[in-house]
């Protein structure tokens, strides 16, 4: 896989860091639990969109356009790494942010990720729950270039065959980390919502016949739409990097969606306990809408016994945690007294 022949920017922070969780697998007493550090991508506080943008934006200044276009949910961490991209490399960046949590609190309204977007210039309008994003974007595109711009549509989490090409570079980065270090990983768990990041690890993870398995903990969607949401980003990017789709068995794509709680966006009570955990074991902070759920769905697993006792498993933490100042409410916390 030489994805060198794909145009790309190079203004993520990387390899990202490949750490052991030491007190946080004694507190579990299950297996041997590592995190890698995909919140330390660097753009506008880091997050895994940051890696796809690398490609998103290239593809987009090969194509000649002046301004992007992308839609994501209020409190969006790809929005805001797109519009931070954007204004690093020049380009005007338009955000379609669409109520999807009903949530409507100054906090989450103003703060978290809606606060930087427009600190990074972003123009931001408004969609309501349900709208159909693509089409909304789509005739946006039309607006502005009835006014003489050109733009670049960037889907919702940057899930495309493009897009996911950042993360079947991921699976290569963290194979050579592992191998550097002999460490043999037995799991890789993530967050899996719009399916490019799954798509590309288990694309890259099944080409170089790793042996590593990925699993998914579905922040949105039931497992088997989202399953085969994944799985057909993956036979397109396996499509457009000219490898053959047999490389992907539909059996190596698993999203499990036992974590969702009510909805996406919304609090759990197994979404706080994996921040506070995460937070007080090892000094870390996941999100409350993606890797906090999927940090949830790991602890749950571990105390069920899914993995064994001297498994490896890897955390692929996938950043957002600006969006735990639009949450304050829902950590019940004990306040400064």
């Amino acid at each position: 896989m030489h994805l060198s022949r794909f145009a790309r920017f190079h203004f993520a922070h990387l390899p990202t860091p490949l750490e052991p969780m030491p007190r946080l697998s004694e507190y579990l007493a299950g297996p041997s639990l590592w995190i890698k550090r995909d919140d330390c991508t660097g753009l506008s506080s880091g997050g895994n969109k940051t890696r796809k943008l690398e490609f998103l934006m290239a593809d987009a200044a090969e194509r000649g356009a002046d301004c992007v276009i992308t839609q994501g949910a209020t409190q969006s961490n790809h929005a805001r790494q797109t519009c931070a991209a954007a204004a690093k490399l020049g380009f005007e960046c338009h955000l379609l942010l669409e109520d999807r949590s009903g949530f409507h609190d100054d906090n989450y309204a103003q703060n978290g990720n809606v606060l930087l977007d427009q600190l990074h210039g972003a123009n931001i309008s408004l969609r309501p729950i349900d709208s159909d994003m693509s089409a909304e974007m789509d005739q946006f595109a039309q607006q502005l270039r009835d006014d003489g711009k050109k733009p670049y549509i960037i889907p919702g989490g940057g899930s495309n065959e493009t897009g996911a090409l950042g993360y079947v570079n991921a699976a290569l980065e963290l194979t050579h980390q592992a191998n550097e270090r002999s460490l043999r990983i037995d799991h890789l768990l993530h967050a899996t919502g719009s399916a490019g990041t799954q798509a590309g690890l288990v694309v890259g993870m099944q080409a170089m016949n790793s042996g590593i398995p990925v699993y998914g903990v579905s922040v949105d969607a039931p497992q088997a739409e989202q399953e085969v949401k994944v799985y057909r980003l993956a036979q397109r990017t396996l499509d457009f990097m000219g490898l053959s789709q047999n490389i992907v068995p539909r059996e190596s794509v698993v999203a499990n969606s036992d974590y969702v709680g009510d909805g996406y966006g919304l609090p759990t009570e197994s979404m706080i306990e994996a921040v506070n955990m995460l937070a007080t074991h090892e000094g870390i902070l996941l999100d409350p809408v993606y890797s906090g759920k999927a940090f949830a769905g790991l602890i749950d697993l571990v105390r069920k016994g899914f993995f064994d006792k001297g498994d490896n498993v890897v955390f692929l933490h996938t950043g957002g945690s600006v969006a735990l100042f639009a949450y304050p409410k829902a950590f019940h916390l004990p306040g400064i007294h």
